[in-house]
């Protein structure tokens, strides 16, 4: 990873009308190849910043995107605009089989960075558990 650019990823989520929101800001890098972007970054623990996730964001051409994180919490969820998915989620108390329903992808992106925003809800066993957001800001840093 070149880390090429510098990438805010704010995250809210809502439940029972109490919203929270989480922002990073961390290095990453922005690719395209063979119709598709990815996205790729290092999250950080705040607590202990030796430890962190990869995460890699691939968006494809139909629209469709999928979010890998790899590290101590695992998850691949996949995004499709008006759609529900079965996505995994790997937690330290166990697995899990979430439900992720896609209200809308906007993206902006090109190899100066931009923008993608998506919103879904999380279900579990088919009960609401949350509305949420993503919004990831990428822009290229500035070379000296």
């Amino acid at each position: 990873m070149d880390n090429n650019y510098m990438i805010s990823v704010v995250g809210t989520q809502e439940v029972d009308g109490e919203r929270e929101s989480v922002e990073v800001i961390t290095e990453g890098d922005i690719t395209f190849k063979n119709g598709h972007t990815y996205i790729s970054y290092r999250e950080y623990d705040s607590k202990s910043p030796e430890r962190y996730s990869h995460n890699l964001v691939k968006i494809e051409d139909g629209g469709k995107v999928t979010i890998i994180r790899k590290g101590e919490i695992e998850s691949r969820l996949i995004l499709e605009e008006g759609k529900r998915n079965q996505c995994y989620y790997r937690t330290i108390a166990g697995n899990l089989m979430i439900g992720i329903f896609t209200e809308s992808i906007k993206k902006n992106l090109d190899e100066k960075g931009g923008t993608l925003r998506l919103k879904y809800s999380v279900d579990f066993n088919n009960d609401f558990v949350s509305n949420n957001e993503i919004k990831l800001e990428i822009k290229e840093k500035i070379k000296d």
